[in-house]
């Protein structure tokens, strides 16, 4: 199969309404034509790089010249630094362990939906013969999601960059992406607390002692959390550090572990996620599989314009998202 080696490459390919460059190359040129051949293990994207050679990566990685030996080859050069920031995203990521679904928008205004159950809707009681089912009311939320824009600005020339290697770039265009993975995650963890505008905070449950966190008080979060489940707690540097030196921590076993393994033996089995980018005298119980929704305009956005004439003396990387409360109940906030 040589169709890949056939594509037209345009800019207009990255202003397709709600796909991005390389949902456009997929369409043209499927990956699923190339099964049982030596590029099976390729999507679109990369059997282009194929095509002009251009290797991002490893030993003998190119440098960022090459992208532009060709006219059509320089058209893969905002992917290319898409797929980098995204990269760096996902291995800084933590939204995962606490986001319990996300929402792809194409617009900037998006309101989510609530159903809040009161005490007597969670009992789950006998529905006796001829009396009414009890209801569970869901309805939008009165408030849109806020939607924040995040990113970096690549402030360079082309001549200063021109003959660097790819993946010497790549770890660059790596940091951009952790840095907007922090950012997000602090967004979240805003919401988590403070709610989405909605009228939903976190309540908050006090430590038996102002200042320390003692094993007691972790019970006491997981018992207020029911009927929800204590799966994930938050924790800033600070309230870390405590939880570790809580004697429960200090066994035999959870010493072989930490020491081993990096991984404690966490209260209740939870998911411990240790948050640096936040501070504050408390921690954050939340039942990730109800608690935030993630709402995403777009996936990385690059100004692929000025990308692709070599204009890279302020060119924006950004991505937009926001994040919304699903079940209130779902997180609380233990403050010493």
């Amino acid at each position: 199969m040589s169709n890949y080696k056939n594509i037209s490459l345009e800019k207009g390919m990255y202003g397709v309404k709600g796909k991005s460059f390389t949902d456009v190359l997929e369409e043209l040129d499927p990956s699923e034509n190339y099964r049982g051949t030596s590029l099976e293990n390729l999507d679109a994207f990369s059997r282009q790089l194929k095509r002009f050679d251009i290797k991002v990566s490893g030993k003998g990685s190119d440098t960022v010249d090459k992208f532009f030996s060709t006219s059509s080859s320089s058209a893969l050069f905002p992917e290319y630094i898409s797929r980098a920031v995204k990269q760096g995203m996902e291995q800084a990521d933590v939204l995962s362990d606490i986001v319990a679904t996300t929402t792809m928008i194409e617009g900037m205004d998006y309101r989510s939906i609530t159903s809040e159950p009161t005490t007597d809707d969670k009992s789950l009681k006998v529905v006796m013969e001829g009396t009414q089912i009890p209801q569970t009311t869901i309805k939008t939320q009165d408030n849109l999601i806020k939607l924040h824009k995040r990113g970096r600005m690549l402030v360079s020339s082309y001549e200063a960059i021109r003959f660097q290697r790819l993946d010497l770039f790549t770890v660059t265009l790596k940091q951009i992406g952790a840095y907007i993975a922090r950012a997000q995650l602090k967004d979240a963890v805003d919401v988590l607390i403070n709610g989405d505008g909605n009228g939903n905070p976190a309540s908050t449950i006090n430590t038996s002692s102002t200042g320390n966190i003692s094993y007691g008080d972790l019970v006491k979060l997981w018992s207020s959390l029911s009927p929800y489940e204590l799966n994930t707690i938050i924790a800033p540097t600070a309230s870390m550090e405590k939880l570790l030196s809580l004697t429960e921590m200090k066994d035999s076993v959870a010493g072989l572990n930490f020491q081993g393994t990096g991984k404690m033996i966490t209260p209740m089995g939870a998911n411990v996620i240790h948050t640096p980018e936040i501070t504050g005298n408390y921690i954050i119980g939340v039942d990730k599989n109800c608690a935030l929704e993630m709402v995403k305009a777009g996936d990385v956005q690059t100004e692929y314009d000025k990308l692709i004439d070599r204009q890279l003396e302020r060119a924006a990387i950004t991505s937009i998202a926001g994040f919304g409360k699903i079940f209130t109940g779902s997180a609380k906030v233990l403050k010493y």
